[in-house]
């Protein structure tokens, strides 16, 4: 696997200026195994563990974080569908997804509401011809272009957790209306898009309200996990690409790499990296344990993001001007640090999460 995703280096370089990659790229992927890692064997996939999917999102994500983003973001509808879906839907749309004909997402974030999912605004109705959906979901990864979707709805009263529930959607469906998502930061490898909802029957109710929004809460926890990842594997791209072209690159009679000052920032670098991989194999760990890992992965995803945000740049400088050329990582990368500090939940938020959830260990009950 590993030299089939360095082979589409070249592949990648347009990505963060704007280009999509080619279909037949998520094809191949596929003819590899990576829209099913960890889809169960029986349903054809590869059945292996979330530990191996965090391998595979980090090699991808060395290359291109938006690549990685949206294969893993299709493989998890997969799952979903395993788990919770019929035999007819799984028979119509599983084979799809594993052979990337169609691209799949998740779709929580709206307009108006981000990592406060208890207050989605889409609306479930349940009706005698089955469940129709109407609202808006945005940012969403895949949005842009796929044909399946987990959607994220309130059945009930508004604020009220219980009442959220997932439904299978097919978004080739009248009544939904596609649209991009674009910024300055561009991530279009991501497939970043959001679509509207009108009156739209979906496919199926696969995470019932009562259940769903625990759902959420679990799998966030894994999404959390690999996109830290995803991070330390584009900060150890960073560091090795600005290393190797230190160690060639001549300034006054010596290799860039043997003055201490260009030497510096790799020490900070390397120090922050192997921190955070620490916190990420510690969470990784307690996921593929079945422990109670919230605390764990926001902790991983904190230090991470942050580590990425803070180094990358600097591996850049260390590179001077020639590190904006598009063949080296360091333009996507940027970029792909900033988008992973909203993904999955705002480090802002993580950070009051970390505090709550270390409090609540230490305080002590009043006698």
């Amino acid at each position: 696997m590993g030299g089939w995703v360095r082979s589409q280096v070249p592949l990648s370089v347009g990505w963060s200026m704007g280009d999509q990659p080619d279909p037949d790229l998520f094809r191949m992927a596929a003819a590899i195994g990576l829209t099913g890692v960890t889809t169960p064997k029986e349903f054809g996939g590869q059945g292996h563990s979330f530990a191996t999917l965090v391998v595979v999102c980090e090699i991808l994500a060395a290359v291109d974080f938006g690549f990685a983003m949206s294969l893993v973001n299709t493989q998890n509808v997969g799952v979903r569908l395993c788990r919770s879906a019929s035999d007819a839907e799984q028979s119509r749309y599983l084979p799809r997804i594993l052979a990337a004909e169609i691209s799949a997402c998740t779709a929580l974030t709206e307009p108006g509401t981000g990592s406060d999912v208890a207050a989605i605004a889409t609306r479930a109705t349940q009706t005698a011809r089955g469940w129709r959906l109407t609202g808006e979901k945005t940012w969403i990864v895949n949005g842009r272009h796929a044909g399946l979707a987990v959607v994220f709805a309130q059945s009930s009263n508004a604020g009220d957790a219980d009442g959220i529930g997932g439904f299978l959607v097919d978004l080739d469906r009248a009544g939904v209306r596609r649209y991009p998502v674009d910024s300055g930061f561009a991530q279009t490898s991501m497939g970043t898009g959001g679509f509207v909802l009108e009156d739209v029957a979906a496919e199926a109710l696969v995470l019932p309200p009562g259940t769903a929004f625990k759902s959420i809460l679990t799998e966030i926890n894994a999404a959390r996990t690999y996109v830290a990842a995803m991070c330390n594997a584009m900060l150890g791209a960073a560091i090795a690409q600005a290393a190797g072209y230190g160690a060639k690159r001549r300034s006054f009679g010596n290799p860039l790499a043997h003055y201490a000052a260009w030497r510096h920032p790799f020490g900070a670098a390397e120090t922050d990296l192997a921190a955070s991989r620490a916190l990420t194999a510690r969470a990784v760990d307690m996921i593929v344990e079945g422990a109670d890992a919230q605390l764990a992965a926001a902790e991983a995803k904190i230090a991470a993001v942050q580590a990425a945000q803070l180094h990358i740049p600097q591996m850049l400088h260390a590179m001077g001007a020639a590190g904006l050329k598009p063949e080296y990582c360091f333009a996507r990368h940027l970029a792909a640090a900033q988008v992973a500090g909203f993904t999955d939940g705002a480090t802002s938020i993580l950070r009051d999460r970390v505090a709550r959830l270390t409090r609540s260990k230490t305080d002590t009950p009043k006698r």
